[in-house]
């Protein structure tokens, strides 16, 4: 039988939860909390059967969202900062 995974770009509280602690962090500390993160998510969704490829295309869809998160809240804080992204 084949798990189906809840979508990790649709997990709001963990989205918003590393992209607020993103915003607070900076260099290599950014880089060791992302990367413990990342390395959670992967051991979580191994233990529950999920195939390599399969872990890849949900950390993908999970960085994004935390990306996009990470806009909406540089937005929110100064909304000229996204004229110099354009």
């Amino acid at each position: 039988m084949t798990l189906a995974h809840f979508p990790a770009d649709r997990r709001t509280a963990d989205i918003r939860r590393c992209a607020q602690a993103l915003l607070s962090l900076h260099g290599e500390e950014a880089n060791l909390f992302w990367r413990q993160e990342m390395a959670g998510f992967a051991r979580t969704l191994s233990a529950q059967g999920a195939e390599p490829a399969e872990i890849s295309h949900q950390a993908a869809l999970f960085m994004n969202a935390v990306q996009m998160e990470l806009q909406q809240l540089f937005a929110e804080d100064d909304p000229e900062a996204l004229d110099a992204w354009a």
